[in-house]
C-alpha cells in the first residue's frame, strides 16, 4: 500500500500542482518548486515525497504565512482528496507553529481534503492544554472530518505519527473528547474513538475498562465502540474486558474437534482450521472465539499472535462447526521460519484445544 501511495507523488503530480499553483498566485515560482520536488524523486519514499511537496511550496511561494495559507485553501478544492491532500496540513505543521490561531483554523479546513491527524501533533506537543481545548470544541462540529480529527489527532500512539509521551503517561486529558464522541453518528468517527481507546489500553488497561463501564452500551453506537476499543484486551483474555461484551464467563462446552490441515505446509500455502464445539449449558452463551499461532523462530524459540475468528451466541445444547483459512506468507512485520507451529483454540480468553503444522521455507 505504501508503494501505491508513494506513486501518487510522481512527476506528473508535481507538474499538475505547479500548474494549479501558478494559476492561483503570480508569486508562485514553478521552476523552483519542480527543481525541489523532482530532483532525486526516485530515491524518496512515501513520507519523504509528501514532506518534499510541502517544503517545495514554502520555497516557491515567497509570501507571508497567512497569504500562503489563502493560496493553499484555494488549491485544496482543485486537487484529489485523500493522501495527496495531507501535504496541505503538513505545510501548516512545518511553517505555522508561530501563528497558532491561523494554523489551527487552517487544519480544521484542510482535514476534509486529507486528514490533519499528523499535523496537529506538533501543536499538542508545544501546548497540550490549549490545543486539546480546541480539539474538544471541534468534537461537537457538524463536520465528521473535524470531529474525527479531535480524536485521531490526539491518539497517544498514532501509527506513523509523533508519539505523545505525555498522553501515553496520562491519557485522562483526552477523555472529555472521547466522552463527547462516544455515540457519534459517523462510523468514521467511531472507528477513531475505538482506536484511540485501544491505544490507551496498551498502557492503562484498567483505566479504559473503568471508563467503558460507565458508558451506556444500550446505544448501538456506543456498544460498537466498546467492542472495538477492547479488541487487544479481549485477545489477551482479559476477563474484565470480556465481561463488558457479555463473554466473561468460562464457556461451558466440549471441543469435539480442532485440527489444522495440511500438517505440512510451504511458504505461500493456505492453512485450514476446523473447530467443532458442543454446548453443555442450558442457556445461550456468548462466545468470543479466537485462534493463536505460535510461530517458530530462530534458535528454537517461538512468538505468538492471536487472531480474531468469530463472536457468536451459541444456543443451549447447540453445536457448531467453524472453519478458517489463512495463507502463510511473509509480511514486512513478520518473516516466517521453518519448524513446528502450534495453533491453539481460544474461547472467552481461555485456551481449550491445540493443533500443529510444520512449515518449510
Amino acid at each position: 500500500m505504501s508503494d501505491q501511495l508513494k506513486d501518487m507523488f510522481d512527476a506528473a503530480r508535481y507538474r499538475s500542482l505547479a500548474s494549479e499553483l501558478s494559476a492561483l498566485s503570480p508569486a508562485f515560482n514553478a521552476t523552483t518548486f519542480l527543481d525541489h520536488t523532482l530532483t532525486g524523486l526516485s530515491s524518496r519514499e512515501l513520507m519523504d515525497r509528501m514532506r518534499r511537496t510541502s517544503t517545495g511550496v514554502a520555497l516557491a511561494l515567497p509570501l507571508p504565512y497567512r497569504e500562503q495559507l489563502a493560496v493553499l485553501r484555494a488549491l485544496a478544492a482543485r486537487i484529489d482528496r485523500g493522501f495527496i491532500g495531507i501535504f496541505l496540513s503538513d505545510f501548516v505543521a512545518q511553517h505555522g507553529l508561530d501563528d497558532v490561531p491561523a494554523s489551527l483554523d487552517a487544519l480544521r479546513f484542510f482535514t476534509r481534503f486529507g486528514s490533519a491527524e499528523f499535523a496537529i501533533r506538533p501543536f499538542i506537543l508545544r501546548d497540550q492544554a490549549a490545543t486539546l481545548a480546541v480539539l474538544l470544541d471541534w468534537s461537537v462540529s457538524e463536520d465528521e472530518h473535524v470531529r474525527r480529527l479531535a480524536s485521531e489527532g490526539s491518539r497517544p500512539r498514532l501509527p506513523w505519527g509523533a508519539r505523545l509521551q505525555s498522553l501515553v503517561a496520562d491519557p485522562s486529558p483526552t477523555f472529555p473528547i472521547l466522552e463527547t464522541l462516544r455515540a457519534d453518528d459517523s462510523l468514521y468517527v467511531r472507528k477513531s474513538v475505538a482506536n484511540h481507546l485501544n491505544d490507551i489500553a496498551k498502557d492503562h488497561p484498567d483505566r479504559v475498562i473503568a471508563l467503558l463501564k460507565t458508558w451506556d452500551d444500550s446505544d448501538a453506537r456506543t456498544a460498537w465502540i466498546i467492542r472495538h476499543a477492547l479488541r487487544t484486551l479481549i485477545k489477551a483474555g482479559r476477563t474484565e474486558a470480556l465481561e463488558l461484551i457479555g463473554a466473561g464467563a468460562a464457556a461451558r462446552l466440549d471441543v469435539d474437534c480442532f485440527q489444522a490441515a495440511p500438517r505440512k505446509l510451504a511458504l505461500g500455502d493456505t492453512l485450514a482450521l476446523t473447530a467443532t464445539i458442543t454446548s453443555r449449558a442450558n442457556k445461550s452463551q456468548r462466545l468470543v472465539i479466537d485462534y493463536v499461532i505460535h510461530y517458530a523462530r530462530a534458535r528454537g524459540t517461538s512468538s505468538q499472535k492471536v487472531f480474531k475468528w468469530k463472536t457468536l451466541d451459541l444456543p443451549a445444547r447447540g453445536n457448531l462447526t467453524l472453519t478458517k483459512r489463512q495463507t502463510i506468507r511473509d509480511f514486512s512485520t513478520r518473516r516466517h521460519h521453518a519448524g513446528r507451529h502450534i495453533v491453539e483454540l481460544q474461547i472467552n480468553g481461555r485456551r481449550l484445544a491445540e493443533a500443529a503444522f510444520s512449515l518449510s521455507v
